[in-house]
C-alpha cells in the first residue's frame, strides 16, 4: 500500500515511493484536502494528484487505485479511517453499496451548500479567470429528501439471480442493484417501482442481457405532477411479448390515475428514449404547475426533476432579467417553455428556440394552454436559428441561455454576441462550462455583475447556478 502519510505499511505489503505513480489496485492512505468540480475529494501522494470517491474533505481514508495516468489517478475509499465531523449516517439502504445517485448523502447537508458555492467561485476565479463579480449566498433545495419528480430505475439481475429494479452500482454498466426506498423518490414512486418488479419477478419475466441479447425488461420511468397529483408509469423493454394488459391493470387497481405506457426498443445502449410509445392506460401527456403556470409535458420531453427548487431557480432567473415589461426577450435552449413563460409574464415580447422539435410543439402549446400570446417559438438549432431570429426580432435586450452540461459551443456564443443584448442572463448546471462561457462574454465587451448557486439536486455535487453579465462596450 502506497502510504501518503509517511511511514511504513502493513506486513507483507510492499511500500513504494511516495512520488511515484500508483498502479491499479494499489491501497494508499489519503488525507482529503478538498473537493474536486464532480464531487469527488482530492488526495495527494507529494504532488501527484488522487480522486477519490466516497471521500471529504478532512478525512484520512484507505483508497483503491481504479486507474492511474501521467498526471493523476482514480481511486475510491475503501475503509474511512478518520471521518469528518461533516459525516453522517447514509439513508438510503441499496444493500450496503454507496447510493449512486446520490454520492453525497453521507455529508451534512449544510455542508454540502458550502462546498457548493466554493465550487462555484472557484470555478469562475480558476477556470474563468474572472473576478469582480458579487456571488450571492447559495440558494438552499426547498426539500432536501423525496425531491424528483421523475425515476428512472433500470432492470438487472441481482446475486441470487432474482429480478432487480434499482440503479446501476457507480462504475458498473453490469451491475444494477435492487432498491426497496430511494431518500430521493416519493413514496409513491417507490411503491410503483416495487410494484413492478415484484409483478414481473411472479411472471417469470428476466431483465435484459445486454452481452447476449436475451431478456426483455429494459427500464421503469417513472413520472410526477408534484402539484397536480399525476403519475405516468413507462415500461421499456426489449421487442417481446407479455401479458402488459396485465401489468397495467395491477397498476391501474394500486393507482386509479396512473398513466401506463409501453415503450418498445432494439436500441443497444440503455436508454429509456426513443423506440415506439403505446398508451396501455390514460394519457401521454403529464401535467404539472409551476411559477402559477400550467405545462403539459410530453413522454420525453425535458422538465426540470426539482419542481419546487426550479420555481427558485426560475423565479431567480426572472429577476436577474430586470424586466420592466417591454423589453425584448431571447430565450435559447427553451424547451417546453417553462422559463420562457416565466418571463413572458413581464416581457414585451420573448422568443423562444430548440432543437427538439416536439419540445417547441409542447412550448407552443403550453403557450396557449396559459393564454400567453406575447411570445413566439421555432424549432432549430442554436448555432443556425439565431442569425434568422434576429432578422425577424431585432436586437434583444435581454438574451436567456440555459444550454446543457457541456455549455454554449464558441460558435452559439459568437452568435449571441452578435445579437448586442444589454443583459445576458445564463442558467448554468456546471460551473466549469460557465465559467469559460462567461469569460469569453466578457472578453466581447461584457462585465459578470453576479451568480448565485442553486441546489437543485440535494446529495449530488451537481450544481445549478444562474449568472448575470450585462454590456459595457458595444462590439462588432
Amino acid at each position: 500500500m502506497a502510504n501518503a502519510a509517511g511511514g511504513g505499511t502493513g506486513s507483507g505489503t510492499t511500500t513504494r515511493p511516495r512520488a511515484e505513480r500508483p498502479r491499479r489496485g494499489d491501497e494508499l492512505e489519503l488525507r482529503i484536502e478538498q473537493v474536486a468540480h464532480g464531487g469527488a475529494g482530492v488526495g495527494r501522494l507529494d504532488r501527484y494528484v488522487v480522486f477519490v470517491e466516497g471521500a471529504f474533505p478532512g478525512e484520512l481514508v484507505r483508497a483503491e487505485t481504479l486507474r492511474s495516468k501521467r498526471d493523476y489517478a482514480n481511486a475510491r475509499a475503501i475503509e474511512v479511517l478518520e471521518p469528518s465531523a461533516d459525516r453522517v449516517p447514509q439513508r438510503c439502504d441499496h444493500g450496503g453499496q454507496r447510493c449512486p445517485g446520490s454520492p453525497w448523502q453521507p455529508l451534512r447537508y449544510e455542508r454540502q451548500l458550502e462546498l457548493k458555492q466554493d465550487l462555484v467561485g472557484d470555478a469562475l476565479r480558476r477556470i474563468g479567470r474572472l473576478d469582480g463579480f458579487e456571488l450571492e449566498p447559495i440558494v438552499p433545495a426547498a426539500e432536501a429528501w423525496r425531491y424528483r419528480n421523475k425515476m428512472e430505475y433500470s432492470f438487472g439481475t441481482a446475486e441470487d439471480e432474482a429480478l432487480a429494479l434499482g440503479f446501476h452500482r457507480r462504475g458498473r454498466w453490469d451491475v444494477v442493484d435492487d432498491v426497496q426506498d430511494c431518500m430521493l423518490a416519493s413514496e409513491q414512486s417507490n411503491a410503483v417501482r416495487n410494484l413492478v418488479r415484484d409483478w414481473c419477478a411472479a411472471q417469470g419475466l428476466d431483465a435484459l442481457d445486454r452481452r447476449t441479447r436475451e431478456g426483455l425488461l429494459r427500464n421503469l420511468v417513472v413520472r410526477e405532477g408534484r402539484r397536480t397529483g399525476e403519475l405516468q408509469v413507462r415500461l421499456v423493454t426489449a421487442q417481446g411479448q407479455f401479458d402488459h394488459e396485465g401489468l397495467c391493470a395491477a397498476v391501474r387497481a394500486a393507482h386509479p390515475r396512473a398513466d401506463f405506457l409501453l415503450t418498445r426498443t432494439d436500441a443497444l445502449a440503455e436508454v429509456s428514449q426513443g423506440g415506439d410509445t403505446q398508451v396501455l392506460a390514460g394519457s401521454a401527456m403529464l401535467h404539472e404547475e409551476l411559477c402559477d403556470l400550467r405545462f403539459r409535458i410530453s413522454p420525453e420531453a425535458f422538465f426540470q426533476t426539482n419542481t419546487e427548487t426550479a420555481e427558485l431557480l426560475y423565479g431567480l432567473a426572472r429577476d436577474y432579467a430586470a424586466l420592466s415589461g417591454a423589453e425584448r426577450v431571447y430565450d435559447l435552449y427553451c424547451g417546453i417553455g417553462t422559463l420562457n413563460l416565466v418571463l413572458a409574464l413581464r416581457a414585451g415580447e420573448v422568443w423562444g428556440v430548440d432543437i427538439v422539435h416536439e419540445a417547441v410543439a409542447d412550448a407552443i402549446e403550453n403557450a396557449h394552454l396559459n393564454e400567453i400570446d406575447n411570445v413566439q417559438f421555432f424549432g432549430g438549432d442554436v448555432r443556425d436559428a439565431v442569425r434568422p431570429l434576429a432578422e425577424r426580432a431585432p436586437r434583444p435586450d435581454v438574451a436567456v441561455v440555459d444550454p446543457p452540461r457541456a455549455g454554449l459551443s464558441q460558435k452559439v456564443v459568437r452568435r449571441l454576441l452578435e445579437t448586442n443584448p444589454q443583459r445576458i442572463v445564463y442558467v448554468s448546471c456546471n460551473p466549469t462550462t460557465l465559467a469559460p462561457n462567461a469569460r469569453q462574454i466578457v472578453d466581447a465587451g461584457y462585465r459578470l455583475v453576479k451568480v448565485r448557486p442553486v441546489d437543485m439536486f440535494p446529495h449530488t455535487p451537481h450544481i445549478e447556478s444562474v449568472a448575470v453579465l450585462e454590456r459595457e462596450r458595444s462590439h462588432g
